[in-house]
């Protein structure tokens, strides 16, 4: 019935629709194996992508060839670039998308590429032969045979939907949960553990009173994720910001004693950085009130997503308190919200390729490593997607540094420090965040998509290679040209800056606080002119790369530094056991990660500095 396939994607979220796109882009024959297809590419919690550190991810995915971002540009409602009053390093898009025009347009960018076929079935267990993954098996007793598999289960993997004291299994509200999988794969050695997750009621806009909250538009000239040429949004739909009060607060601690989070029925550890309200009102006890963000779901629908409070306290409870906030006195709802918990798979126990170490040719992606986010799922089923082509062809596999990518940041953290609560990626986590910027992503990483064979990528690269053009001759036009003190000043007094008493380089001007390339244009108008010839995307990144040159070149020698370990490479065979002189931690740990470089070993938690020292003597360096 089936022929036998090139990779086998299980799952049809972020991380399975990029999983599949991206080897069959590099010409594999892949099967979408789906409970639902329905559901595929569906927002099941907010209808956003992007954020702090996120909006970089999917700007980092589109530069990869992944759809992401491009399925967002032409779906989104509302854009906003964060964090733009601090360094561009901070600087973060992230829009607010129509969620049934998402699925659907993700869903027909799937069916568009002959590659992809697809099958509406639960997945019960792996064909395993030996240590090596060949293909799935099915809830009607089909097997489906291919050389690589890819899981991205999701939340399904024996999910369980809490509301109040109502559990039911489920991997999603009105879906049903994914069973045989785990199981396979405890005996098969696998360390698994649950965690959970939550979200909120959805809410009829029509029954709500925006009077009584703050508006909150999108950016005046809004920007887009894809450097591709993708559409300009035009008509943006307004967002609304409300908050909880101390009335509010007392409504939902009448129904802390039924809540699964404080009675124990809840095993699994949620996210800390995305909290339910009921937590928030017990970890931040002193403060007597919280931001709601009221979202919209898409043009075309009242239903209304209230961020910020996710919970899983009894509907009538969460029923109550809402309609003492704000604007939503006379409140109707669609569905409470509700906690989820699911099976995950310790990612210590994956290569740095996605691929797992106690089964070849088996890739894990997603939440199922543990990762909480649509970015970070989108991320690593690109990465998995990639590696799993690869390895049909006997290629080399890809692997992104930490110094190239926040998707790099995000798998070396995973492989090597593993997780115990929900993993989100923040600005933070990355050490060389000024080099990850989110303007520079596709000057960082589509060459590299071009090299492994990702299809119809020639107009990227001459938009690149126009991008790299211009941005040299802005760079050569601000280091060459002198400007006078009387072309300047009254623009500097304006800005507060201090005034020139000589001629000086337009970059030396530039590299002051609070001083831009536009308002430079606005006070100059041969500045003007020759700016003008250039689009906006290529003006900031020249901006941004001239105004921080200094930052960016201490940033690169701390990355030579750090690549040099990386070039120190490790045998997965190395027996770490015989060097008695380290640690018994670092034995232990190195055993298990069986790292490829002293760069990944540097990085293990538990692996201090003098067990690297050890190493490096032991290998006569």
């Amino acid at each position: 019935m089936f022929p036998e396939y090139d990779v086998i994607v299980v799952g049809a979220g972020h991380a399975g629709c990029e999983a599949a796109h991206a080897a069959a882009r590099m010409g594999s024959k892949v099967l979408m194996a789906t409970m639902n297809m329905q559901t595929i590419a569906q927002m099941s919690c907010n209808p956003a992508m992007g954020g702090v550190a996120k909006g970089q991810i999917v700007r980092e995915i589109d530069a990869l060839g992944g759809m992401s971002g491009i399925v967002t540009d032409h779906t989104m409602i509302q854009f906003r670039m964060l964090n733009k009053s601090k360094g561009p390093a901070m600087w973060s898009p992230r829009a607010q998308s129509d969620r049934l025009e998402f699925a659907r347009l993700w869903r027909n960018k799937l069916e568009e590429n002959e590659n992809v076929d697809f099958w509406q079935e639960m997945v019960t267990g792996l064909i395993v032969e030996g240590d090596i993954c060949k293909g799935v098996k099915t809830g009607i007793g089909l097997e489906i045979r291919s050389k690589t598999v890819v899981l991205t289960n999701g939340t399904f993997l024996n999910g369980l939907i809490h509301i109040g004291e109502k559990s039911f299994g489920g991997g999603r509200a009105g879906e049903r949960a994914a069973t045989g999988i785990t199981e396979q794969l405890l005996e098969l050695g696998f360390e698994a553990g649950r965690m959970k997750t939550g979200t909120p009621p959805r809410i009829d806009g029509r029954s709500l009173d925006y009077s009584k909250m703050e508006e909150q538009p999108g950016d005046e000239n809004p920007a887009k994720f894809s450097f591709t040429n993708t559409p300009k949004l035009t008509k943006q739909h307004h967002c609304h910001i409300t908050y909880t009060a101390p009335e509010v607060h007392e409504a939902l601690k009448e129904g802390f004693d039924k809540s699964p989070m404080f009675n124990g029925r809840i095993r699994g550890l949620g996210p800390r950085y995305c909290p339910s309200i009921e937590d928030k009102i017990n970890r931040f006890a002193e403060r007597d009130r919280h931001q709601l963000f009221v979202e919209p779901e898409g043009r075309d629908t009242c239903e209304i997503y209230v961020n910020g409070f996710s919970s899983s306290l009894p509907e009538d409870v969460q029923y109550k308190a809402l309609k003492k906030v704000a604007g939503f006195e006379n409140m109707k709802m669609f569905r409470p919200g509700y906690a989820i918990e699911y099976d995950f798979f310790q990612p210590t126990q994956l290569s740095p390729t996605l691929e797992t170490k106690n089964v070849h040719h088996l890739f894990f992606a997603g939440q199922i490593n543990g990762t909480t986010g649509y970015e970070e799922a989108a991320s690593q089923g690109l990465i998995a997607g990639i590696n799993a082509a690869l390895s049909v062809k006997n290629r080399e596999q890809f692997i992104l540094k930490r110094s190239e990518a926040y998707i790099g940041v995000l798998i070396d953290d995973l492989v090597n420090k593993g997780t115990k609560e929900p993993y989100r990626m923040f600005t933070s986590r990355a050490e060389f965040r000024i080099l990850l910027r989110q303007d520079n992503a596709d000057l960082r990483l589509t060459p590299k998509a071009v090299e492994l064979g990702m299809a119809d990528m020639e107009e990227r690269i001459e938009a690149l290679d126009k991008k790299k053009s211009d941005m040299k001759e802005i760079e050569k036009y601000f280091k060459s040209t002198s400007i006078a003190p009387n072309e300047i000043n009254s623009y500097l007094e304006q800005q507060k800056s201090a005034p020139l008493n000589q001629k000086v380089k337009l970059q030396s001007i530039l590299s002051r606080p609070k001083i831009s390339a536009s308002g430079i244009a606005e006070a100059i108008p041969s500045v003007s002119s020759f700016l003008n010839k250039f689009t906006p995307e290529t003006k900031e990144a020249a901006e941004v790369k001239l105004k921080y040159e200094g930052y960016i070149r201490k940033e690169e020698e701390m990355v030579d530094k750090m690549n040099r370990l990386e070039k120190v490479g490790l045998n997965s065979d190395f027996d770490y056991q015989k060097i008695t002189s380290l640690s018994a931690e670092a034995r232990e740990k190195l055993s298990e990660i069986k790292p490829l470089s002293i760069g990944q070993a540097s990085r293990i938690s538990g692996v201090s500095p003098s067990d690297i020292s050890v190493l490096l003597v032991h290998l006569g360096r």
